[in-house]
């Protein structure tokens, strides 16, 4: 490794040249990748003034797409959902079979088709009575997972940043590389579906009827009848139920307990399915990680964004570069 040193020292056009002549076969890893480092700086020498317009380029590109981004999910937001859902659910495979991640690719089939199924009952027309059920119970047992296995995820990396994988004999690498895996593996499934649940629960309750976009439901409410599912509610708010409790809002309207929980927590909804009053979600959910707060929908608003908006920003950077001739 002097010559490669000698070559990163002395730079230019023989430099690269006997960086091109080094044999990589016989390098370790880290070896070759100081050589590709070293070729890298010799291929981008003297090219300062143009990196530099790019950079500017990129932050411009990213500010201008930002403010449209914004525009359009306050003017447009049902169409500004529905593509980031889209492009959330498909970018991922497109680097998935590139980089060969098997395994993630599994995952993403199986939770691709039991959530198409599940979405295909709730848009169904009539909706069969055990529909809103089936739905929140997929979406509430994936979110419960997604929440686990992040906490585990972000758990394994802290551990490693103290040094704490030491006492398992595990290197720091492999630790890393398990907690940061976990940990996206929950957030971009927690963001998922919560997406599908979200869309899935405005088409089940505007099917229904009692609840609508406008404000206004189409159908009258019994005092026994949940306003979720429009299934009767056998178990008194005072009794303890087998099976799930009956929850009372402030609004004094009556749900099934895995209906609106699935609707608050899994929905994304903070309104009473029936009137629109505001939901006391402190009141209703004793437990801190069932609630739905802002710093988690601020989190999860990034990672939407950094997934399914970041490679269509990038690929606009990189297609500007090319047209003015930028490398």
């Amino acid at each position: 490794m002097a010559a490669v040193v000698e070559v990163e020292v002395g730079g230019g056009a023989a430099g690269e040249r006997e960086l091109d002549e080094v044999d990589m076969s016989h390098l370790s890893p880290e070896e070759q990748w100081r050589v590709e480092h070293a070729r890298m700086h010799a291929k981008h020498r003297g090219h300062e003034a143009m990196h530099a317009e790019m950079v500017l380029i990129l932050i411009a590109t990213l500010v201008v797409a930002q403010l449209l981004l914004v525009q359009w999910k306050q003017r447009h937001p049902r169409s500004y959902n529905m593509v980031t859902l889209f492009q959330m659910w498909v970018v991922p495979l497109y680097f998935t079979v590139k980089l060969h991640w098997w395994r993630f690719l599994v995952i993403w089939i199986f939770f691709s088709a039991v959530t198409a199924f599940v979405t295909f009952r709730a848009t169904r027309k009539p909706l069969v009575q055990t529909t809103p059920r089936l739905v929140y119970k997929w979406f509430l047992l994936i979110y419960k997972i997604s929440y686990a296995t992040g906490i585990v995820g972000y758990m394994a990396v802290m551990f490693t940043l103290f040094g704490l994988n030491l006492l398992f004999k595990i290197k720091p690498e492999d630790a890393m590389d398990f907690g940061i895996s976990l940990l996206f593996y929950g957030l971009y499934y927690g963001v998922l579906e919560r997406d599908f649940a979200e869309m899935c629960a405005d088409y089940m309750a505007s099917t229904i009827g009692f609840y609508s976009e406008s404000g206004m439901p189409t159908k009258h409410l019994s005092d026994s009848m949940c306003a979720v599912c429009g299934q009767q509610i056998f178990v008194d708010v005072s009794e303890e139920g087998i099976i799930e409790n009956t929850y009372r809002l402030s609004c004094n309207h009556v749900f099934h307990e895995f209906c609106i929980r699935g609707w608050c927590i899994v929905g994304k909804k903070q309104t009473c399915p029936y009137c629109k009053e505001k939901v006391d979600l402190k009141r209703m959910f004793s437990n801190p990680w069932e609630r739905p707060h802002v710093m988690y929908g601020q989190l999860l608003d990034w990672l939407r964004y950094l997934v399914a908006w970041q490679p269509v920003i990038i690929g606009l950077v990189q297609g500007i570069n090319y047209i003015l001739g930028l490398e």
